[in-house]
């Protein structure tokens, strides 16, 4: 069966129109140049400054860039919306700096004007500070020959304090009744501390070793060794134990007295370190003894 002529005529209407649509579409292209109208005018609204200075221009900037940017079919009429709007771009931002620069204009007036002010305000107090400042060179000067003055009496005063110090620990150590020896200062403590066989500080002990206390708190650098030594009455044993509580009792009665602990050492010697026979009383008197040794400064801190 024949296709009808009329139904053929219309199939090549349609084609032909769907290929002039096709050809009309591929022709419509973005004008050259709306990209850079576009990158213009987001600096300019980008920029602090300039943005809120010409709203309405910028606005209508806006407007024609948008314009610029729609494909044309016609090339001619693309470039002319790209030319009305770039140039829209540079009004705005015309506009813009102009309204900046008066006010910046008027801004540098207004600083002008309160420099003027400060200016004249600040007249009595420049050549106030002037003389003040002249004033204070001759205060520094004389200070400076004070100072020099004071650093040579400083001198004097620590070579004077320096010696003091040295007297007056010899005078302690006088007092103490201390020999000076490898081992650093030895203190004697005879039996007047204890009574026979006892290790029990004597009620009037603390006026034997209040001068020693005195001497540790003063110079808390020093360490001690305290040693018990007993003379040859009794058995070893015993005198060995005898000699180390005397030793504890005297740490104890000095730590009492706010030395600290940690700087005192102990040791019972017993019979083992005779200073005199012990084969008459006066010998065995001399041998019942605390050694309280006060180590030099410079051994402790080894």
């Amino acid at each position: 069966m024949k296709t009808p002529i009329r139904n053929v005529r219309t199939l090549v209407a349609t084609a032909v129109a769907s290929v002039a649509l096709v050809a009309c579409s591929a022709a419509l292209t973005r004008p050259d140049g709306a990209a850079d109208a576009r990158s213009k005018l987001m600096q300019l609204q980008a920029d602090p400054q300039l943005a809120t200075r010409a709203p309405v221009a910028i606005k209508e900037a806006e407007l024609a860039v948008r314009a610029a940017e729609q494909p044309q079919q016609d090339k001619e009429k693309g470039e002319h919306l790209v030319f009305i709007a770039d140039r829209k771009v540079d009004i705005a931002a015309a506009l813009a700096q102009a309204r900046l620069s008066v006010d910046q204009r008027q801004m540098l007036s207004d600083q002008r004007e309160q420099m003027r002010l400060d200016a004249r305000t600040h007249e009595a107090e420049l050549a106030r500070s002037e003389a003040e400042f002249a004033r204070s060179d001759a205060e520094f000067a004389r200070r400076e020959a004070a100072s020099a003055r004071s650093a040579t009496e400083y001198a004097r005063m620590d070579a004077l304090a320096a010696q003091q110090q040295a007297d007056d620990l010899q005078r302690q150590i006088a007092e103490l009744n201390a020999k000076a020896t490898e081992r650093g200062l030895v203190v004697t403590l005879g039996d007047l501390l204890f009574d026979t066989g006892k290790s029990e500080l004597k009620s009037g002990a603390a006026r034997n070793l209040a001068k020693l206390a005195a001497f540790l708190n003063q110079y808390k650098d020093r360490s001690v060794l305290i040693e018990g030594h007993t003379d040859s009455v009794g058995s070893e044993t015993y005198n060995l134990g005898l000699s180390q509580r005397r030793a504890d009792s005297v740490k104890s009665w000095l730590v009492s007295q706010g030395v600290d602990p940690a700087r005192l050492v102990t040791s019972g010697k017993g019979e083992s370190s005779p200073v005199a026979g012990n084969d008459s009383a006066s010998g065995r008197q001399l041998n019942r003894r605390v050694e309280v040794i006060i180590k030099n400064a410079d051994a402790t801190s080894r």
